[in-house]
């Protein structure tokens, strides 16, 4: 016994090593582009010392202080990048609620379905959903030149939602073939009706797989590019096709650390996300995983 703990002792130090050392480097760059967020462009990016960009000289020089928020001040005020999140969060509250209401339908009922086209189905969505989104993205901008619909938010949520939908499609398929038959069959027994059985039975214990499911989708509607840079018009902008106009915008003073402080603003809502659901997305990866 006691060669067995001398054994997984170290172990343990080289695994909890290992994973600190990962954490540091995963984490670095976002430390250090919040570091970097509050101070000014000649600090942050100086060719002279890497150490300017930790002290701040030119920052206290220009501000008065070690650290300034004159880059979000730029980019939420100046910029209005407030414009830009609150686009962000009409697609992504949108995609993800009509991906998931869909989802979950069709999921539900490839799950329970006998046929012998429920496989070709999913084979499809797999197709579809590999699919790079820039050539769907081109087949979609004619008929929206001509319907005069391009440049408006309605026209990206058809287009994210026609994206991601295959993949709720899968995931949610999965999760629901992970619950036995048995537990909608028995509803119907007690007198529910195949929706009923679906709402009232299977619903509940799918509450994990969704809110993973969910998040997943949140995720692609929030950080795409490809789609929101071509078919949305600069004042209904997306935030990350904002930022990418903050760095094409390199003469003009200061509007790098707006793309900095814009790149913190919209990273930061995603950890706190994941964070807060980190329980739920757990729980749901593992019953995806194990089909009961």
């Amino acid at each position: 016994m006691s060669e067995k703990i001398g054994y997984s002792r170290p172990v343990a130090i080289g695994s909890m090593l290992i994973l600190g050392i990962w954490l540091v480097l995963a984490a670095f760059p976002f430390i250090w582009t919040v570091w970097g967020s509050f101070k000014v462009e000649a600090d942050f990016f100086s060719r002279e010392s890497f150490w300017n960009a930790i002290t701040g000289p030119a920052t206290q020089r220009q501000t008065g202080g070690s650290f300034t928020l004159d880059g979000y001040r730029g980019a939420w005020v100046e910029r209005e990048f407030y414009l830009a999140a609150w686009n962000t969060v009409i697609v992504t509250v949108c995609v993800t609620t009509i991906s998931l209401f869909f989802g979950t339908l069709g999921g539900y009922a490839l799950s329970r379905s006998t046929r012998n086209y429920t496989f070709w189905i999913l084979i499809a969505a797999l197709v579809f959903r590999a699919m790079p989104h820039i050539t769907l993205v081109s087949g979609y901008l004619l008929p929206f030149f001509e319907m005069n619909i391009w440049g408006h938010l309605p026209t990206a949520i058809i287009v994210l939602v026609a994206i991601n939908q295959p993949f709720t499609l899968w995931m949610l398929h999965s999760f629901f073939k992970s619950i036995p038959k048995d537990l909608d069959e028995s509803a119907m027994v007690d007198g529910c009706t195949r929706f009923q059985a679906f709402r009232l039975a299977i619903m509940p214990v799918m509450w994990p797989g969704v809110i993973t499911t969910g998040l997943f989708s949140f995720l692609l509607a929030y950080n795409d590019f490809s789609v929101t840079a071509l078919l949305l018009n600069q004042t209904n902008q997306t935030m990350v096709p904002k930022i990418n106009s903050f760095l094409g915008t390199i003469q003009t003073e200061g509007s790098i650390m707006f793309a900095v402080a814009a790149t913190v603003s919209a990273t930061v809502p995603l950890f706190i996300l994941v964070m807060f659901f980190q329980r739920q997305i757990v729980s749901g990866l593992t019953a995806g995983a194990v089909k009961g």
